[in-house]
């Protein structure tokens, strides 16, 4: 009987086992974790499980019966300490476990602080795990001054909740302006008009230059020689792709796990998926950090180690939930060299163009121009600037 392994218990990996078995897979199938919790939704931990408006058993992707029902083994609180593609196995609990094909979807983990300037002092906080969000939702219950560092989207939607909660609330971002990085000055002005007006204090082009305390945090440091004294700090500056059980197996890594179009890394019989995998894209390769990616990725790689050999099709989307405002955002932005904007009042998008091909959209409390904007683009149409800028014109006829 052949033995598929999945490790990586995130999104992807729990969407790759269902649809092993959704597909016909008959085999022996294990999926092993190193959190203790099951499979667990990530986008509502920094929002709604922050805001206690969502139960802790709605989070899981899939009751825990199901994978008792679907004989699949869920190893979880433990992770792989060894990988040997030449052998086909693994060491997980002391145990070394032989496998037929493997996929790897061990995701991403957060950008830390270095320990010499504060990062390893208590109530110093990312966003990431169930355990995080757990750790540090006692700060937002107990009130007082949070220092967000970072300025993109996690730490804005970490921001929103705390000042939802009453905190007073600061976040300092080190480049020019909010969500550089990300969006274009646009989005990133809507949404510092967003946060001033919810009473957050932004602070950008200003670095942290080390968090201070006796133990626990009490003061942060400011690049300028601010001294704020804070009762919480939460760090949003970004994550990496988890490849560590890929390097110790001499896998290729390229900005993530390398894969092919269809999910295979450099060794045979092991596969990746999710955001610890890059593959190609558009003639480069990218590495996408969004549920959507997971998913869809991981369904294709499912099917493919069974065989069907389908190439990964990426059509990137994401979204942000901050305040009573739902920021979706279709496409990549990379490269555009004009935005336009669409003001329909409470609904607004701002739509990227490159070279007049329209690229990307950043739709807020609009779902009506992300969703044809996004099906333009994923058939590889646009609609003219001076079209979208009109929030009168009918953008259907452009789906035809």
């Amino acid at each position: 009987m052949s033995h598929f392994v999945v490790v990586g218990a995130g999104q992807a990996g729990s969407s790759l086992v269902a649809k092993l078995r959704a597909l016909g897979f008959d085999g022996k199938l294990t999926l092993i974790g190193d959190e203790s919790a099951p499979p667990y939704q990530r986008p509502p931990l920094s929002k709604k499980y922050l805001l206690g408006d969502m139960d802790l058993d709605r989070m899981y992707l899939r009751p825990l019966a199901f994978y008792a029902d679907q004989s699949i083994d869920l190893r979880l609180g433990q992770p792989v300490t060894a990988l040997d593609p030449s052998a086909k196995t693994l060491v997980v609990g002391g145990e070394t476990m032989a496998f037929d094909q493997l996929a790897i979807t061990t995701g991403s983990t957060p950008i830390r602080l270095p320990d010499a300037i504060g990062g390893n002092l208590g109530g110093v906080h990312t966003v990431r795990t169930l355990a995080d969000v757990d750790g540090m939702k006692p700060a937002f219950d107990a009130g007082g001054h949070m220092l967000i560092v970072g300025g993109g989207y996690i730490g804005l939607e970490a921001a929103a909740v705390a000042a939802q909660r009453g905190l007073k609330v600061t976040v300092v971002e080190l480049a020019d302006r909010i969500l550089q990085r990300v969006a274009a000055p646009q989005t990133s002005d809507f949404f510092r008009d967003l946060h001033t007006k919810n009473g957050v204090t932004l602070l950008e082009g200003t670095g942290l230059d080390r968090l201070v305390g006796d133990g626990t945090v009490s003061q942060a440091i400011l690049s300028d020689g601010t001294v704020l004294d804070i009762d919480v700090a939460v760090v949003g500056v970004g994550i990496r792709p988890a490849t560590g059980l890929a390097e110790m197996a001499g896998l290729t890594l390229d900005n993530g796990i390398a894969t092919d179009a269809f999910g295979r890394t450099s060794a045979p019989n092991i596969w990746a998926a999710g955001d610890c995998a890059s593959f190609p894209y558009q003639g480069g390769r990218i590495r996408l950090e969004s549920v959507p990616n997971a998913i869809d990725q991981a369904e294709i790689v499912a099917a493919n180690m069974l065989g069907a050999e389908t190439e990964y099709a990426a059509t990137p989307w994401f979204w942000s939930d901050q305040y009573d405002v739902k920021l979706q955002i279709a496409g990549l932005n990379t490269g555009y060299d004009q935005v336009v904007v669409r003001d329909g009042g409470a609904a607004r998008s701002h739509w990227y163009y490159k070279a007049g091909q329209l690229v990307a959209v950043d739709a807020m409390n609009d779902p009506r121009a992300y969703m044809i904007s996004k099906r333009v683009i994923e058939a590889g149409k646009s609609i003219p600037a001076d079209v979208v800028v009109d929030a009168d014109a009918d953008l259907k006829p452009y789906l035809q």
